[in-house]
């Protein structure tokens, strides 16, 4: 697939860690769970399938106590240790969504670098309308952050 600059957005970073360390970061709840959300908040794995038509629903929470909904999405492809494509255009139950605040799909590829892993993730939306609302949004720090995170946690620091 192309990137259209009109449509998509992308984030790289290098994650100083074998692939393997990513890929199990990405597919094991209990590790998704210390990455997914900006820190502060808190994230909760509900179901993790991760697999073509499997689910991906997290609930996320300020306070640790209240949980609300974060994401509930499917995926749509999953190459092991390479590649994970989820959409939130189809929720974790395969019903058609309309969710809060754009519909996108996602697709994070894992390469091996000299250094560790390239990390890369492309955000592909449906109009350039709601490209251009996820960006403006806040997708760079949003993402950026938890792309930071998910560093710090396969990396072994904080």
């Amino acid at each position: 697939m192309t990137f259209d600059p009109d449509l998509d957005i992308a984030l790289e970073r290098v994650i100083r860690a074998p692939r393997a360390s990513v890929w199990s970061a990405w597919t094991d709840p209990s590790r998704l769970a210390k990455w997914w959300v900006p820190a502060p908040a808190l994230c909760r794995v509900e179901r993790l399938d991760v697999r073509p038509g499997g689910a991906f629903v997290t609930s996320l929470s300020d306070d640790g106590v209240e949980y609300v909904p974060h994401m509930d999405a499917c995926f749509i492809a999953v190459d092991e240790l390479e590649r994970v494509v989820f959409t939130n255009a189809i929720d974790g139950a395969w019903r058609p969504a309309r969710p809060d605040p754009v519909a996108m799909t996602a697709t994070i590829t894992l390469t091996d670098h000299p250094d560790g892993t390239d990390y890369r993730i492309v955000v592909r939306h449906g109009t350039p309308d709601a490209r251009a609302q996820h960006e403006k949004l806040g997708f760079a720090d949003g993402w950026g952050t938890v792309a930071a995170q998910l560093a710090a946690h396969v990396e072994g620091t904080k």
